[in-house]
């Protein structure tokens, strides 16, 4: 097997050659689910080298619903692309922000089964939360206690370094905001992947790498501190999470800049669109499209029985149980009306009766702050 060479004509500083070069390496290992994937992931690489460039580094996160996606070996490849890989598994907090803050080479953080940490029979990880949370800023610091009895200070833990995590099911909504998301899948008959072998194709990997290194000490001057455009419609923390990304595409040039820019799209979307981080988001976007409609006001009862009635929704089971008119209070409660006030229900006059229920106009104004725009009618 022979190493992937660059194209004809190219230099270790060729950007654009560069990431295609490892774009290709990807291609021959890995099966993404789009080709938007392709570009993130190799700009992700990229980025790696350049992490003193940025304000924030995004997370890099492999998901897939079933084992034999290919997750495992994604993460594979990358260990060979980026700088000083750090494989994490079983690895404590406090392990991590100790070796970021050791001062021998930031390493780049690699979290293989990931939901062996955030799974729902993990527990909740707090520690590690807080360090891949506070990492994903370049200010971010975890603060420890050293010293022996009353002789303890108080110690900032710089923990800002690059993190790659693949696992089954999803991550913590802290975690997921802060990540470029690519969600794997098993292989169709018609996808091939040529086997990776470590000894003979680990070497290839990092003769990319020392690249990526060299091209990274030709732009560093250049990226530090641009402020790339952003696709409309691209703002807040997708933004923050592919700013890093995009400034590397403008900086290699050629068609990245064009194609980042689409999978920044592509990708932004689809996590909107797959987004379970947050329920109450989900409820009040189905309050709107599927309950309310252009009615003013429901009882709490007719509301329940059509949220329980939705396809494909949780409200038929939350913990083991159909939500009820407790639960739902609890979660509109969170939201505001235009006024400030909590949203509540309130009574409803109907047929000289009078119900508790939900005013439209009371949740006017969350579903304008928090809801995407709805779906045109066809």
């Amino acid at each position: 097997m022979t190493a992937t060479l660059p194209e004809q004509g190219a230099t270790a500083t060729d950007g654009a050659t560069l990431l295609n070069d490892v774009e290709r390496f990807h291609r021959r290992f890995n099966v993404f689910p789009t080709e938007g994937a392709y570009v993130a992931v190799a700009l992700w690489d990229a980025h790696a080298h350049l992490l003193d460039c940025f304000d924030a580094t995004p997370r890099l996160a492999f998901l897939s619903p079933e084992p034999g996606s290919g997750k495992s070996r994604a993460l594979e490849i990358v260990e060979t692309l980026v700088p000083a890989p750090m494989v994490a598994v079983n690895a404590s907090a406090a392990a991590l922000f100790r070796a970021v803050s050791m001062g021998d080479g930031r390493p780049t953080v690699l979290f293989d089964e990931i939901d062996t940490v955030f799974g729902p029979k993990a527990g909740d990880n707090e520690e590690l939360r807080g360090f891949i949370n506070a990492g994903h800023r370049r200010s971010g610091v975890m603060y420890r206690c050293v010293g022996d009895g009353g002789n303890q200070t108080v110690v900032p833990f710089p923990s800002y370094c690059a993190v790659a995590v693949a696992g089954l099911g999803s991550l913590p909504d802290t975690i997921l905001t802060r990540s470029v998301i690519v969600r794997m899948r098993r292989r169709a008959r018609n996808e091939h992947a040529e086997p990776f072998r470590a000894r003979l194709h680990t070497s290839e990997g990092h003769a990319l790498r020392d690249r990526l290194a060299a091209w990274a000490d030709t732009v560093r001057d250049r990226i530090s501190g641009a402020f790339p455009v952003m696709p409309d419609g691209v703002t807040d923390r997708p933004a923050d999470v592919w700013e890093p990304l995009l400034a590397v595409a403008d900086a290699a040039g050629g068609d990245w800049p064009e194609r980042a820019r689409a999978a920044c799209v592509e990708l932004v979307t689809a996590a909107q669109s797959d987004d379970k981080a947050s329920l109450g988001v989900r409820l009040l976007t189905d309050l709107r499209d599927h309950v309310f409609g252009d009615i003013p006001r429901l009882p709490t009862a007719a509301v329940l029985e059509q949220l329980r009635a939705l396809d494909e929704t949780p409200w038929g089971d939350i913990n083991g149980r159909p939500i009820d008119a407790r639960q739902l209070g609890q979660m509109l409660r969170e939201y505001t009306t235009a006024d400030s006030r909590p949203v509540v229900a309130r009574n409803i006059k109907m047929g000289g009766t009078v119900l508790k229920g939900y005013y439209a106009a009371d949740l006017a104004d969350a579903w304008t702050r928090y809801c995407p725009p709805p779906t045109p009618l066809p």
